[in-house]
């Protein structure tokens, strides 16, 4: 199940970048070459890269390729280094819960609710927020395999 998410999730982040770069691109050639900018490539690659560090945090999770701190990983023997992961993984699910899915659900809530709509685009902005519980799925996801076989992902 890792592996096919990983390549669905890796795939439409690179997806949206090829769209971001195109975007800019865009924005840079309309501007120097045609003379008249264009009106909305700057916010779509605002919500793009939005979309592309939210989305590329919870793609790093999976790959055990985020920022740590393992100093006390170090000087633990390899079953104490198995707690100590899995203490850690609950941590990040309880974090990715609380802060991502609930407060991040709570955030495209009240979006939809003010009907609040982006300037150029004139897309709901609760479409451009749904990237935050999306993301924190996804890392829970993650961490829910990893605690399965705990042992796999010892570094």
């Amino acid at each position: 199940m890792k592996l096919k998410l990983d390549k669905i999730l890796g795939g439409f982040l690179v997806f949206l970048m090829a769209l971001m770069v195109c975007s800019v691109l865009w924005q840079v050639f309309s501007r120097y070459a045609l003379n008249a900018p264009s009106s909305f490539t700057e916010e779509v690659a605002r919500y793009l890269l939005i979309w592309i560090g939210i989305l590329g945090a919870a793609y790093a999770v999976g790959q055990q390729a985020h920022l740590s701190i393992d100093i006390l990983q170090g000087y633990l023997r390899d079953q104490n280094k198995m707690r100590l992961r899995i203490v850690i993984n609950i941590l990040i699910i309880l974090f990715s819960i609380v802060v991502l899915i609930i407060g991040g659900g709570n955030l495209v809530y009240v979006n939809y609710l003010l009907g609040q709509y982006s300037a150029s685009l004139n897309i709901p902005l609760g479409f451009v927020y749904a990237v935050v519980p999306l993301s924190g799925l996804l890392i829970v996801t993650y961490k829910l395999i990893e605690l399965r076989n705990p042992k796999k992902y010892l570094i």
